[in-house]
């Protein structure tokens, strides 16, 4: 039913539809109990969201599964992404006027958030336009392939990707080759913490088993604790950023509905 309606309704209108439904179900969900940061308003709830699979829980995969208070009801904004926010607006001089970011695969409110601070020096890209969640006017290009040139960026937002890509190795590559030294790659990822070892296995195309196996239909891949290696490997400086680092209190973390115990990967290109 749904791959009917995309065909139906052009893309440009669709994307328009969802700008006016989620305007709607901002004034219907409104209250005081949870906040927002991206979109700035309070709700008497948050939406679910996430997928309801075994393996998410056998193998405690954080940043996966069905969440209850996971979606902002006004800006559709996750957990995931308020959880970066928080990050980018809690860390002292990584943003500027001006910063060179690089977006790949732009949640929107982050979106709109990083294009304010950067204005013209903000880039970002998708390999493809999924359904309504993109407008037509975002460029589209190749992770394993980016089309800038060397030491450009000062700061790259790469948020639940790499779980997607099969040549993950080329793609981190790629994001370290157009950083400049001394910047800084929030690439966050679901992984395990009760798992050494990533596991991941090409063979595996289809989408049931990758659920049962990665957590979610289009995963190729579910990360362990070995993540940071495997950045480390591309000549990455990893750091791992809690909530608590942050000085967030529970109270505004329970307030603005993130995952106390996810954290933040900080992949630096040495100066």
């Amino acid at each position: 039913m749904k791959k009917f309606i995309k065909k139906l309704i052009p893309r440009r209108l669709g994307y328009l539809l969802r700008r006016i439904y989620l305007s709607f179900r901002r004034i219907i969900f409104s209250g005081k109990k949870y906040y927002c940061p991206l979109c700035q308003q309070s709700y008497k709830s948050m939406l679910s969201g996430g997928f309801d699979l075994p393996v998410n829980n056998e193998m405690k995969i954080i940043g996966a599964g069905r969440r209850s208070n996971v979606v902002c009801p006004g800006c559709g904004s996750t957990d995931r992404d308020r959880l970066l926010y928080t990050y980018l607006n809690n860390t002292p001089g990584l943003l500027k006027p001006f910063v060179k970011i690089l977006h790949i695969a732009p949640e929107p409110g982050l979106s709109k958030f990083l294009k304010n601070i950067s204005k013209i020096a903000y880039k970002s890209g998708v390999k493809y336009h999924e359904g309504f969640y993109y407008g037509n006017n975002i460029p589209l290009f190749d992770i394993l392939n980016l089309p800038f040139e060397n030491n450009k960026f000062e700061l790259v937002v790469c948020n639940h990707v790499l779980e997607h890509i099969e040549n993950d190795k080329r793609a981190m590559e790629e994001i370290f080759r157009v950083m400049q030294p001394g910047a800084k790659a929030i690439l966050q990822v679901p992984w395990s913490p009760i798992l050494n070892e990533t596991i991941e296995d090409p063979a595996i195309t289809d989408p049931k088993e990758r659920e049962k196996k990665f957590g979610q239909f289009d995963h190729v891949r579910l990360y362990g604790t070995d993540y940071p290696e495997r950045l480390r490997k591309v000549g990455f400086d990893v750091d791992i950023v809690t909530l608590e680092q942050l000085k967030i209190k529970v109270d505004y973390q329970n307030k603005i509905c993130i995952i106390p115990n996810e954290v933040i990967f900080i992949a630096k290109k040495p100066a």
